[in-house]
């Protein structure tokens, strides 16, 4: 039977408080993540009492003075309500602005020396301001886009409705978006708002 070398234990110990130090160092790390839901039914920010669905009810949507910009308004308030529609006393304000490109993106050569375009884009862009009611601070402000294609028929008025459809889509489209951004800044503005 021999002793045992205390070169070896002295190794084994130094490699298990080398383990321990990194469990808990690891053990630390994990413990340090705020890794929520943004929509959760949990407050938004420190001191806020509503959760995120709460705070995205009470924002106000100002009116707006294009077709596809009422588009995306109609599909934002839907969206931030949650069906509900706008609220009666607001604690934020939202000024949005929408403009529109259209583009032709495909041609094919007819029988004439005219290229014809048959397929289009549509790219919506949303530059938005959200406030808060009762100081008139700017909270946020930010800028989004989205683009949605169609096929151009001959018939003009099939054209036209393609074109129309489009912008549709990629009205609920940027509402999605917007509705993301927006709940993202009043995260961030109770961030700095609490600490």
């Amino acid at each position: 039977m021999s002793l045992p070398d205390p070169r070896k234990t002295e190794v084994a110990r130094l490699l298990r408080r080398i383990t321990l130090c990194g469990l808990i160092a690891s053990v630390a790390m994990v413990s340090a993540c705020t890794v929520r839901p943004l929509y959760s039914s949990a407050p938004l920010f420190a001191g806020s009492q509503a959760g995120a669905a709460a705070e995205l009810r009470s924002i106000s949507i100002k009116p707006v003075d294009t077709r596809y910009a009422q588009q995306v308004r109609n599909n934002l308030i839907f969206a931030l309500g949650q069906g509900a529609g706008e609220p009666g006393s607001p604690a934020y304000s939202l000024d949005l602005g929408v403009t529109e490109l259209v583009e032709s993106a495909a041609f094919v050569r007819t029988q004439t020396d005219e290229n014809e375009s048959t397929a289009g884009t549509v790219t919506l862009t949303a530059s938005y301001a959200l406030t808060d009611a009762k100081t008139g601070t700017t909270i946020a402000t930010g800028k989004r886009s989205i683009t949605s294609s169609f096929d151009k028929p001959r018939q003009e008025f099939a054209s036209y409705r393609a074109q129309i459809d489009a912008e549709n889509r990629a009205a609920r489209e940027l509402a999605d978006l917007l509705r993301l951004s927006i709940a993202q800044d009043l995260v961030k503005h109770g961030k700095t708002a609490a600490g």
